[in-house]
């Protein structure tokens, strides 16, 4: 029962990590979107009075690797939510010696791309609404969706960059205990035991190897 409870806790962060991945990726995609497709992300703005202005936005591409990182990641938690859900339904343990050792490298690295995507959405946006900070003309970085823009006419786009943010710091917890599920399975699992020396089978063997005991007159 403890096992099954396991198991199913197991699908359980699989499918939340699906979930955030997502919620990552699209609330980033829709972010870009109101500024053309540009990458929010370390990006400065200015005020000239009547409106902001925005001077430099990073290199699509750092959008596009935390997207592209995401998106695989969700993609292989889903994966291994449908696995999950196949093995509980055949009754067949998901793990054996082989699978686990993949499964645990394959968590450590998704856990350090996760970690770097979720360190570029939260330092890149610090950057941005400091940015906006430093114009004097807003006291938070929110206030800053209902004010006018040069050439674009963003809405949601402190909302959508916290959300992805925050989605991906859940993301890196939720796979900290998948990690930390999977490390302890692996040293849980022992590869040979000793036999105690009055276990019956330990002197089948000796006898076995030595020829067995010598018999008194």
């Amino acid at each position: 029962m403890a096992a099954r409870g396991l198991r199913l806790g197991e699908l359980g962060l699989h499918g939340a990590a699906f979930i955030c991945g997502i919620v990552c990726a699209s609330a980033l995609t829709v972010a870009q979107g109101d500024f053309g497709g540009l990458c929010l992300l370390y990006g400065t703005v200015s005020w000239n009075g009547t409106a902001l202005v925005p001077r430099a936005f990073s290199h699509i591409s750092l959008c596009h690797f935390v997207t592209i990182v995401t998106i695989l990641v969700a993609l292989y938690s889903f994966s291994s939510f449908l696995y999950g859900i196949y093995t509980c339904c055949a009754e067949d343990s998901p793990w054996d010696r082989v699978w686990l050792r993949v499964a645990l490298v394959a968590a450590l690295i998704i856990l350090f791309f996760l970690f770097i995507c979720a360190c570029i959405l939260r330092v890149g946006m610090d950057a941005f609404c400091a940015s906006i900070l430093q114009s004097k003309s807003f006291s938070s970085c929110q206030e800053a969706e209902l004010a006018p823009w040069v050439s674009y006419s963003p809405t949601h786009f402190y909302h959508n960059l916290y959300s992805a943010q925050a989605s991906a710091w859940v993301n890196v917890f939720l796979w900290c205990l998948l990690t930390a599920r999977m490390l302890l399975l692996r040293r849980s699992e022992d590869p040979f035991q000793l036999l105690p020396p009055n276990n019956p089978e330990w002197g089948a063997e000796s006898e076995a190897i030595f020829g067995g005991r010598p018999v008194g007159p």
